[in-house]
């Protein structure tokens, strides 16, 4: 991969998954502000997805090169879609809809080369199980605000052991960025370049 990766994002999580992994990049936070997670017009894959490219195309919009990496993570139950919680109320509110349940968590990715405008857009999907938690626990853990900035209120690896009882999919997905799917999509970027097919997929979220 000639471009150096950018990743935009402020996550630390994500910047931790990318160094474990062996990948150089520099960091450029988008200047983007989310939207609530509830659309009435996505489903949480495409919800997902289009996140991860309003973000990658904030950030390259500021670069004359570089192939940006974003990534935005919800949780889905119910016909329902959860992002990062507004306050201690709504972090409560979400952990109540999602404890003693089998949920979806979902990860939008998108590569995104900055000098040409050519982009590569996927998701990652997977089901985590969460043990109930009494209401002793979740006072405690909202107490302790470590649901501040992370989808469905909770990080696997931050209280894995305590909270999620299973996990059927990535776990780095999880945290907030599918390592497989990344090197899956690397791959598949550079082999579009070399083919001299630009865009490796045209379909823009609306």
């Amino acid at each position: 991969m000639a471009d150096r990766l950018i990743l935009a994002s402020a996550s630390p999580r994500r910047a931790e998954l990318l160094r474990e992994n062996g990948y150089a990049f520099d960091v450029r936070p988008p200047p983007y502000e989310e939207p609530d997670a509830e659309s009435p017009r996505l489903s949480a894959t495409e919800h997902a997805e289009a996140l991860s490219f309003y973000k990658a195309r904030s950030v390259a919009e500021t670069l004359p090169a570089g192939l940006v990496l974003a990534a935005d993570t919800v949780v889905a139950h119910q016909d329902r879609i959860f992002g990062k919680p507004e306050d201690a109320d709504d972090a409560r509110s979400i952990l109540s809809s999602l404890t003693g349940t089998t949920h979806e968590v979902i990860t939008g990715v998108t590569l995104l080369d900055a000098a040409t405008g050519s982009r590569l857009i996927r998701h990652d999907v997977t089901r985590v199980t969460m043990r109930p938690m009494p209401p002793a626990a979740m006072d405690k853990y909202i107490a302790s605000k470590a649901w501040w900035g992370k989808a469905g209120a909770y990080g696997i690896q931050d209280h894995g052991d305590a909270f999620v009882e299973q996990i059927d999919g990535s776990f780095s997905n999880v945290v907030g960025l599918p390592m497989e799917l990344l090197a899956e999509m690397l791959e598949e970027f550079e082999d579009a370049r070399q083919s001299h097919t630009p865009d490796a997929r045209r379909d823009q979220p609306q």
